[in-house]
């Protein structure tokens, strides 16, 4: 092969330029260089370690997570001309037989394994002996312990640093915020590497986010606008799946379910069907979709919000990966919020983990309820700022008229700036709605001018204006990732504390209007839940299910005989302190009050929101 870079590009992949930083990164890697690369789904990141690989002597070692992604790849080089293999569970023994005899002999430009295959047996030892071009590590998120695509084998790559030190390295990803950036860097060793990042930005694609209500019939009603086309359709849950897509067939559509718990075999079959097929739609938990190299995918829904504002990017960058236009649709409501959120304090991460968690899910909560461009939010979120909108969202394309919070976000920023940015939205909340915790009055808080300023606001909407005080720059998290809020831009703080500029947004509508809306509306308990549980405090809510479950045992009943999931979520709404305030709650009668009461409030007083 020759070694000139553009005259590969040209000759071999068909391609007259070099696209963004591509140039940049193909010269620095063939120079010897190791690198991390950020760059969008569909940008082009193949072709920054694969032409390098043509470049250089010696073979090419590419870490895939997915045999699907690899066998895409190799046969794509394979029609190119280009000598690939691939080493993983899948090939016969007589073509793994056949790629190792092409390797030792020198006839491979590209081998693509997984990081198990790579780190497993004696394949390391074997590589020692041979001259290699580069090492790729595709999906180089994989590393991230609280990623949903983690990978615990890709923490061993750091391994080729070490055995390996001369031949560059180059680590690839569609999606790391920055965090996630620093986290790659160090699992990998490339703290010397060169870093670069692409645009983020994929206009061909249109946000479109939508209050969720009905979402199995909201769904329904927007593919009917994607008939023949392919699209994934993304839920949290495995019976979710299995719902959602015994729906869609049963309205015409060309749908699988897809979710770890269905067999090896019938996920290969689902996978190869989407990959092959036409209009075919996946119904799928997370575990479908990375390195998936399908370009007509029309559209990625969510029936439920994702994990996180990182993921939701990387699962909706599934769409569009040809730059024709593409669609992510989603639904989203109060009552998808306590499930995440009880996912992260159930988890054995440590307390500092937790918090950083907690922080990504109130920014995908302020993206989601954002009355302002979302490409701009979403972009900001990586570490792209842009100032302009993007006329490609619902924000954009439906404007809505929002609502004065001048005077409210003035006394937000008032109570960070009392509180001495130390501290986060869940206490802040706290000041401003006049609680009396232990922790406010062992800080001295209840002393503060801010404290109990804030009653024109319930809890959720105080919660939801600081999101999106985070998500439009007032305010950022304090770097020491102990969850505190400060002043973000001070050319947009000062004016609006001086009066001197206003602020208008979308808030969701006060608990008690929600609860009476969905009285009126009949038949709406299920609703009623979904429309509070996001006012919940999920720590109290957590403690008084504890509790519950302590007492039926104790009596023999179910937990529900002793209170009701919604009389629990009312009591972690409002953190009642007294007997009178609970008598004012659902679910709780005379007897009740009276037998429960003081061990309630004891609950309550022994639980504060974390910070």
């Amino acid at each position: 092969m020759t070694a000139n870079p553009k005259q590969v590009l040209r000759e071999v992949f068909g391609y007259d330029a070099f696209r963004g930083p591509q140039a940049a990164i193909v010269e620095h890697v063939c120079a010897g260089g190791s690198a991390l690369v950020l760059m969008p789904t569909g940008g082009g990141k193949s072709l920054c370690y694969q032409i390098p690989a043509l470049c250089r002597p010696g073979t090419a070692v590419v870490v895939s997570p997915l045999i699907a992604l690899m066998q895409d790849q190799v046969g794509a080089l394979r029609q190119a001309g280009v000598r690939a293999a691939a080493l993983h569970s899948a090939e016969s023994s007589d073509a793994a037989a056949a790629t190792w005899r092409e390797l030792q002999a020198g006839q491979l430009d590209l081998l693509y394994v997984s990081p198990e295959r790579l780190l497993g047996g004696d394949l390391i030892e074997r590589l020692a002996a041979l001259p290699l071009a580069l090492f790729a590590i595709d999906e180089a998120h994989c590393v991230s312990q609280w990623g949903h695509d983690f990978r615990p084998e890709y923490l061993q790559l750091a391994v080729l640093a070490e055995r390996f030190a001369a031949v560059p390295r180059i680590a690839l990803t569609a999606t790391a915020d920055p965090r996630t950036r620093a986290e790659i860097v160090a699992r990998l060793s490339l703290d010397k590497a060169a870093t670069f990042i692409a645009s983020f930005d994929r206009p061909n694609i249109r946000y479109l986010l939508r209050d969720k209500s009905e979402p199995k019939r909201q769904l329904l009603e927007f593919l009917a606008t994607q008939r023949g086309h392919s699209g994934i359709v993304y839920a949290r849950s495995r019976k979710r799946v299995e719902d959602i897509a015994a729906a869609l067939k049963d309205a015409g559509h060309d749908a699988l379910p897809y979710h770890a718990g269905l067999s090896a075999q019938r996920r290969s079959a689902a996978l190869e069907r989407f990959r092959l097929g036409s209009g075919v739609i996946v119904v799928a938990t997370i575990a479908f979709g990375m390195g998936i190299d399908k370009p007509d995918v029309r559209f990625v829904a969510h029936v439920d919000l994702p994990k996180s504002l990182e993921a939701y990017y990387q699962e909706t960058g599934r769409a569009g990966r040809d730059g024709l236009p593409a669609i992510a649709w989603m639904v989203h409501g109060s009552g998808d919020v306590p499930p995440l959120r009880r996912f992260i304090d159930d988890s054995d991460a440590e307390p500092a983990q937790k918090r950083i968690e907690h922080g990504r899910l109130e920014a995908l909560i302020g993206f989601a309820e954002a009355s302002s461009c979302r490409r701009r939010i979403l972009l900001s979120y990586l570490g792209e700022a842009d100032g302009s909108d993007c006329g490609n969202c619902d924000v954009c394309l439906e404007p809505n008229q929002g609502v004065d919070v001048t005077e409210p976000a003035r006394k937000a920023l008032s109570a960070v700036y009392r509180t001495g940015g130390r501290f986060g939205a869940a206490h802040l909340v706290d000041v401003l709605l006049g609680g009396e915790t232990a922790r406010i009055r062992s800080l001295g808080h209840d002393q503060l001018g801010v404290h109990g300023i804030g009653k024109e606001l319930d809890r959720g909407q105080w919660r939801s204006l600081f999101r999106q005080l985070t998500a439009r720059g007032y305010l950022l998290a304090a770097a020491d990732g102990h969850g505190g809020l400060q002043f973000g831009d001070d050319a947009l703080v000062r004016p609006l504390l001086r009066g001197e500029s206003r602020l208008e947004i979308r808030l969701p509508a006060a608990a008690k209007d929600r609860r009476a809306a969905a009285a009126v509306g009949g038949g709406g308990g299920g609703a009623t839940v979904a429309a509070t549980t996001d006012n919940a405090d999920p720590g109290l809510l957590a403690a008084l299910k504890a509790w519950r479950l302590e007492q039926a045992r104790q009596q023999g009943l179910p937990p529900y005989v002793v209170f009701h999931d919604r009389t629990l979520i009312a009591i972690a709404e409002c953190r009642p302190t007294a007997l009178e305030d609970l008598a004012g709650l659902t679910g709780i009668g005379r007897a009740k009050l009276a037998s429960y009461g003081e061990a309630v409030l004891a609950v309550v007083g022994s639980q504060t929101a974390p910070a």
